[in-house]
């Protein structure tokens, strides 16, 4: 599979029906940046921006420790959406994914989840990924393994999707692999999206990454210990809301090794941010 190509351009003006427009004037913008040099900034920066919403207190402990001085940019596509009171089901709907399309599936602030299509949130990513520059990355990625047309930017945007798939090939050969996804609407073409990449057997498995904090790690252990016991030899995680803490419990459950997509996509964007530095 080839990586999205970003030279060209997404016409957004014509992507979302404004007929449905949701008011985000009152909306916060809680859009956080972290420099562990200072405010000075002295490290090169890493924009971070996710299709749902900034900061995601959930991927710092695991990105940090894979980015020493890399100062942190994050944004997010739905920064500006608003997910408060009766706002909420007119913003749901208007973010929903089409009749049939595989679904999005991201995090907001307050850890709740939402399911995206593809049409409502690629003229949001354009407008993250250029906050993200503007507060200085020399480099930003796309926090989402889903799969996206080209994206405008001055500077490297790298799609977390080809850095994860092209990372896995290498690594499992023609061995059978297991993917565990979010949402059962994904399952389908995550399976085939793998499929087209990998010469050994595809699987997949779904557990929610955003579910009850008391359940998740349940969930993956059981996604896991399924995918092993029809036949997988490795097991990869694929959307960028399973943890370190979920890998693990995905390994003790299958005794297969676990690639986790947050931590190869971040571990790729710190060598192209030291490449621009």
């Amino acid at each position: 599979m080839h990586a999205v190509d970003t030279t060209e351009t997404v016409d957004t003006t014509e992507t979302v029906d404004t007929t449905e427009t949701v008011d985000t004037t009152e909306a916060l913008d809680t859009t956080e940046t972290v420099d562990r040099e200072g405010p000075s900034g002295g490290g090169p920066a890493l924009g971070l921006v996710t299709i749902g919403q900034a900061p995601r207190a959930d991927l710092r402990p695991d990105a940090e420790p894979l980015l020493p001085g890399v100062r942190l940019v994050e944004h997010g596509a739905l920064d500006a959406d608003r997910f408060d009171g009766d706002a909420e089901a007119a913003t749901r709907r208007l973010l929903a994914p089409e009749h049939g399309e595989a679904p999005l599936v991201s995090r907001l602030r307050d850890g709740r989840s939402v399911l995206l299509g593809h049409g409502a949130i690629v003229p949001r990513i354009t407008d993250a990924v250029a906050r993200a520059e503007r507060d200085g990355a020399a480099a930003t990625l796309l926090l989402c393994t889903g799969r996206f047309p080209a994206v405008r930017a001055r500077r490297p945007l790298l799609f977390a999707e080809p850095l994860v798939q092209q990372a896995v090939a290498a690594a499992v050969g023609t061995d059978p692999v297991g993917i565990v996804c979010p949402h059962p609407d994904q399952a389908e073409d995550v399976s085939r999206r793998w499929a087209e990449l990998l010469p050994g057997r595809v699987d997949a498995a779904v557990a929610d990454p955003y579910g009850p904090a008391e359940r998740v790690l349940d969930d993956v252990a059981a996604a896991a210990r399924g995918l092993a016991a029809r036949g997988s030899s490795w097991l990869v995680l694929d959307c960028i809301g399973y943890t370190e803490r979920m890998r693990t419990a995905a390994l003790r459950a299958a005794d297969r090794p676990v690639l986790l997509a947050r931590a190869i996509a971040v571990r790729m964007a710190a060598e192209v941010v030291a490449a621009s530095a």
